[in-house]
């Protein structure tokens, strides 16, 4: 197989000239071969920093608990240890620009969302490049309680509702 001819393309669809089976063969690239991106993808664009984060607006039956406090522990990933109190019922977590800013290189931007609803919190992902995850299942939105877990990227944040 020769470079010119499929070097253009990551797979390679072909066509059993015997049986009519179709295979698709992906094509490795060698780390150090150029790969030329047209146009280029929004986070290697020089105005990446802008924020383009369109939340849904603010539910009036979000608050924070009146007898406890939300606290988020980082588990597990490159933030290990580290502890965030919610200050408002509604929080971004993700990289640069979010309400709660962890230093894992898997996560988005803009990773998911929390919303407080007294006793409970609603998860939801932001479109997220690779996902949010609770109970080892990807999903799009979860509803955490005392004591559960979810991860993002390389972290895996537990919620605790902790007496004031």
């Amino acid at each position: 197989m020769k470079d010119a001819q499929f070097g253009g393309h990551s797979k390679v669809q072909f066509k059993c000239s015997k049986c009519g089976k179709t295979t698709i063969v992906e094509i490795k690239r060698r780390v150090d071969s150029t790969v030329v991106m047209t146009p280029l993808p929004s986070f290697a664009r020089a105005n990446a920093s802008s924020s383009n984060l369109k939340l849904p607006p603010i539910d009036p039956g979000l608050r924070l608990p009146a007898k406890a406090k939300v606290v988020l522990t980082i588990v597990s990933g490159p933030s290990k240890g580290a502890s965030h109190t919610l200050t408002k019922p509604r929080v971004v977590l993700g990289r640069k620009g979010a309400d709660i800013a962890l230093n894992d290189p898997e996560i988005s931007r803009h990773h998911c969302l929390l919303e407080v609803r007294d006793t409970h919190i609603n998860l939801k992902d932001l479109d997220s490049t690779n996902g949010t995850f609770f109970e080892e299942e990807r999903v799009r939105a979860a509803m955490l309680q005392d004591g559960t877990e979810f991860r993002i990227g390389g972290s895996v944040v537990r919620v605790n509702f902790q007496a004031k």
